[in-house]
């Protein structure tokens, strides 16, 4: 298990979580406080604003009330001097609009060329038409100024007298105009001593998250340790305890589990290794999966059975490893299968298993799993398979002669024998179905004894290229006129080390199949090639040939390509066999060309250098 670093830890997160945390209050605080305080310092202006205009409001209805010779000052220098004295520079702008629109005074240097003029301002315009009164939206509010640009507290306030008949009369309109750009410096400053300060907090803050969350997560990750030494097996060592708190608690809960999990460790590993000694001791292949059939454990005879190691088969479901799609469809169908032979072969190897299925039930005999059984009976269902073709062969290849012979005998007995021309038929028959019999019979002892334990060979060394001519000789001189010979034999000698009447054998019955199978006007050659390892006998005709897919098969026992003509012809199924046991005796190698039409072509091998000595 790899190291967990910082970045990924759990104190990270406690002091990510708990920076978070505090960064949320600050902001909410923060926000709190500048909030609250630009209001305060816009209200505290206001409300300055607001008293001095008062007393400005109160001198303006004095001056717009007193009478003025020709000698005295005009009511604009009068206004003109009052608004000096109330103004407090370039941060407040102050203009006098008497009630005809006319702007009678103002506090900019450079707007006294305006004073006389009308005012079109919306909003003073609306005020004097309304008798002063203005909307309270207007009452007062912040602009953009389109001059500087500053935020602007914009007021508005009515010059009003009382009447002789009691109404109040308006004299004029106080507009004021004060930037509060000093304000926003001021909370900005605020603002930046109190990000300075949250950062220090915060530098302090994680610093103290860190070491609080080392204080935590140190147990933690002791029995992380901990946690992966026991996986090893190591359950010597115990974690250390800091406290009686919950951590605390937990550190004593799992000293305790290390010591319950040693001893249930010493069980365990006492049953896995009697069951280890018991697995790899076997015979047979065992194969071990749980509930849904996905297999869990192997032994090393199952894995030479099937093929395959236990960790590639590991977790692969049972009936797919063995092949038992078409035989079983759930898994659960096992414990009613009980035993099955499949079949495990490939191109290069015959393989059956039988396999023995049995269920794993836990303490609430609920199915925990399957346990698989598998041995190896490929030669034992060959062996079988074998008896059973034999038993099948022996006894229909005996039956059709003695059926033949019984037919004639019964009809003998009945009095054919008195028949003169269809008695001796009747004899010949059976002396030839007997003679049949013997043959077979004599083929059948000649395959029993090249069976057994016991059967030699008497080695001769022979010249093969006279021996070959003997044979074709013998059977020159009793073959139909119908059929020619040709031979293709070396003149020089081919020394060999053979039994001389076990290879006249073989020759008999590959020669008698070839004439057996020629047609009229047939004609057989005889082949004989010499190398530096071995010779190359063959014999062909020209007879009816055999299919591609048969011509392995034509070296077993009791296997022929036309049954009715090969019983016709006399022929017993076994002389090919026979040859095949005795070429492989001589440490050959036998096999037949054919095409079909156009003859077959039988061909076998003899080493030169092969030692004296017994085949078994």
């Amino acid at each position: 298990m790899n190291k967990i670093g910082f970045f990924r830890s759990v104190s990270l997160k406690l002091v990510l979580v708990y920076i978070l945390l505090l960064i949320i209050a600050l902001l909410l605080i923060g926000v709190f406080f500048t909030n609250s305080l630009e209001n305060q310092l816009i209200k505290n202006t206001r409300v300055s604003l607001e008293s001095n205009i008062e007393w400005l409001n109160q001198s303006l209805v004095q001056e717009f009330e007193e009478e003025r010779s020709p000698t005295d000052p005009t009511l604009e220098e009068d206004i003109a001097d009052l608004l000096v004295n109330y103004s407090d520079g370039d941060n407040t702008k102050i203009q006098v609009i008497d009630n005809q629109r006319q702007l009678v005074g103002t506090s900019e240097p450079g707007g006294q060329d305006l004073v006389g003029a009308r005012v079109i301002e919306s909003n003073i315009i609306q005020a004097i038409t309304n008798n002063g009164i203005l909307p309270s939206s207007e009452q007062p509010n912040i602009v953009i100024d389109e001059e500087t640009g500053d935020r602007t507290l914009r007021y508005y306030d009515e010059i009003m007298r009382t009447g002789s008949n009691g109404e109040e009369e308006l004299l004029g309109i106080i507009y004021v105009r004060k930037s509060i750009e000093d304000v926003y410096s001021q909370l900005k400053s605020t603002n930046i001593i109190f990000l300075q300060a949250t950062f220090i907090a915060l530098i302090f803050a994680a610093v103290l998250g860190i070491l609080i969350a080392r204080a935590i997560t140190k147990p933690i990750k002791e029995m992380q340790k901990q946690a992966r030494v026991m996986a090893t097996g190591d359950f010597s060592k115990r974690v250390n305890v800091y406290g009686e708190d919950e951590i605390g608690q937990l550190a004593r809960t799992f000293n305790h589990m290390n010591d319950e999990l040693r001893q249930a460790h010493m069980r365990t590993e006492g049953e896995r290794r009697k069951l280890s000694s018991v697995l790899s001791h076997m015979s047979d292949g065992v194969i071990a999966t749980d509930r849904n059939g996905a297999i869990t454990l192997m032994n090393a005879p199952a894995e030479s059975l099937i093929g395959r190691s236990a960790e590639e088969v590991r977790g692969q479901f049972l009936i797919e490893v063995l092949n038992l799609n078409e035989k079983i469809v759930d898994i659960t169908e096992i414990q009613e299968t009980g035993s099955i032979i499949i079949d495990m072969s490939d191109d290069d190897q015959y393989l059956l298993l039988r396999c023995n299925f049995s269920i794993v039930q836990d303490e609430y005999e609920q199915i925990s799993g399957f346990i698989t059984v598998i041995s190896d009976v490929t030669e034992q269902e060959q062996i079988e398979q074998e008896r059973r073709e034999f038993v099948s062969n022996v006894s229909h290849e005996l039956r059709t002669p003695l059926t033949t012979m019984r037919s004639y005998l019964e009809a003998l007995t009945d009095g054919a024998w008195k028949d003169e021309g269809i008695a001796p038929h009747f004899l010949d028959v059976t002396q030839q179905e007997t003679d049949r019999m013997i043959r077979l019979v004599n083929d059948l002892l000649q395959l029993s004894r090249m069976d057994s334990s016991n059967y030699t060979m008497e080695w001769q060394r022979i010249d093969f290229t006279e021996f070959f001519h003997h044979v074709i000789d013998r059977f020159d001189m009793n073959k139909r006129e119908d059929i020619h010979f040709e031979r293709y034999l070396p003149k020089d000698e081919a020394i060999v080390s053979v039994d001389q009447d076990k290879m006249m054998q073989v020759l008999d019955n590959i020669i008698s199949n070839a004439i057996k199978y020629s047609p009229d006007g047939g004609t057989i050659r005889f082949r004989l090639r010499k190398d530096s390892q071995k010779l190359l006998i063959s014999i062909s005709d020209e007879g009816m040939g055999i299919a591609h897919e048969k011509l392995d098969k034509i070296f077993e026992r009791f296997y022929r390509t036309d049954k009715a003509r090969t019983r016709k012809l006399g022929g017993t199924g076994l002389g090919l066999a026979i040859a095949k046991d005795l070429v492989d005796a001589h440490h050959g190698v036998i096999w037949a060309e054919s095409k079909e039409g156009r003859g077959t072509t039988v061909l076998f091998t003899i080493p030169l250098n092969r030692k004296r000595g017994e085949l078994r």
